[in-house]
C-alpha cells in the first residue's frame, strides 16, 4: 500500500503525467533527459527532479548509454498500481471486471535492476573529515536509493585518521574514502548530481563547480575538526558529536517525500535541515 501511495503521488502532477505519456509512446527505445526536456519544453534542471521522483516511485528506470542517461517506462510498476485498484474487484475475481490489465505490455521474463534515483555530492574545503563522514553515512543508510559522493575545493593529502577510525568502529565501509578535488565531478562523463550539500562555513570564497543540470544545493555548516585544539578525550567527544549531527540530518534527508515535492519545496526542506535552529539538536 505504501508503494501504491508513492506511485499515485508521483503521477499526481502535470509534468510527471506528461512524462509518462511521452515515455510510453517510445518504449522500448526510451528517451534521453535532453530529448524529454525538448519535447515537453521544460528546463532540464526542473525536469531532472520530476524524472527522479518517477524513478523513486518505481514507474520509470534509467540506464546510462555513453554520455547520456536514457529513461524508459517501468511497466511492472504501472501494473502494480493497477493491481491495487483491481485485485478486490467482483469479490476477489478481477478477471470478471474487464480487460484493464491487457492494456499494458506483458512484463519481461526478467526485469533489469533499477538504478539509484538520486546522486548526492558533499563538499567541504579539504574533503578529509565532514564530507567523508557524510558520504560514508549516506552510503550505508541510503538503502540503494542514493549514491553518495564527496569532494573538496582544496583536497588534503589523506583523510583524518580519527575520522576513519570512528567510521570503522561504527561499521561503515571506508575502503573507498579518499580526499579528492571536485574537478572529478565536472565534465560530460561525470555522474549527474541531484543534490550538492556543503558542510563548511565557506569554500574559501570559491564558487561551487559545475556538476550538471543545476542540482538542488544546500549549506549545512558544521564545525571543522582540523581547527579543534582540545585534549584527546575532548576531540573524541567532538568527533562523536559531529558524526551525530551529520547522521541525524541525513536520516531526515532520506525520508523526505520526494515524489510529492517540487524543486523549490526540496530546497526549502534542505535549508531547514542546515539551519542550526531548526535542525535536531
Amino acid at each position: 500500500m505504501k508503494d501504491a501511495i508513492l506511485g499515485f503521488a508521483a503521477l499526481a502532477q502535470e509534468t510527471r503525467l506528461k512524462l509518462m505519456r511521452v515515455l510510453a509512446s517510445c518504449t522500448p527505445a526510451g528517451m534521453s533527459a535532453g530529448e524529454l526536456a525538448a519535447e515537453l519544453g521544460q528546463v532540464p534542471s526542473t525536469l531532472s527532479f520530476h524524472l527522479s521522483a518517477l524513478e523513486q516511485a518505481g514507474l520509470i528506470q534509467s540506464t546510462r548509454q555513453g554520455r547520456y542517461v536514457v529513461y524508459i517506462v517501468r511497466f511492472a510498476g504501472l501494473r502494480a498500481l493497477f493491481t491495487v485498484l483491481t485485485e478486490t474487484c467482483c469479490s476477489g475475481q478481477p478477471e470478471l471486471c474487464g480487460d484493464l490489465m491487457r492494456l499494458l505490455p506483458d512484463p519481461p521474463a526478467k526485469e533489469e535492476p533499477m538504478s539509484s534515483a538520486f546522486n548526492v555530492l558533499f563538499l567541504c574545503t579539504h574533503n578529509s573529515a565532514r564530507s567523508l563522514m557524510a558520504q560514508a553515512i549516506l552510503a550505508q543508510i541510503g538503502k540503494g536509493r542514493f549514491n553518495a559522493y564527496s569532494a573538496g575545493s582544496d583536497p588534503g593529502r589523506a583523510p583524518m585518521p580519527d575520522v576513519i577510525e570512528k567510521l570503522e568502529a561504527l561499521g561503515h565501509d571506508v575502503s573507498g574514502l579518499r580526499c579528492k578535488s571536485w574537478n572529478e565531478f565536472t565534465g560530460p562523463d561525470a555522474p549527474r548530481m541531484d543534490f550538492v550539500i556543503t558542510l563548511c562555513d565557506t569554500l574559501e570564497g570559491q564558487d561551487c563547480p559545475d556538476v550538471g543540470d543545476k542540482p538542488v544545493t544546500a549549506a549545512w555548516p558544521l564545525p571543522d575538526p582540523a581547527k579543534f585544539r582540545g585534549s584527546a578525550t575532548e576531540r573524541e567527544t567532538m568527533i562523536n558529536a559531529l558524526y551525530g549531527m551529520i547522521r541525524r540530518r541525513l536520516e531526515i534527508f532520506i525520508n523526505l517525500p520526494y515524489a510529492s515535492l517540487d524543486r523549490m519545496a526540496l530546497k526549502k526542506r534542505l535549508d531547514e535541515l542546515g539551519d542550526s535552529v531548526r535542525a535536531p539538536a
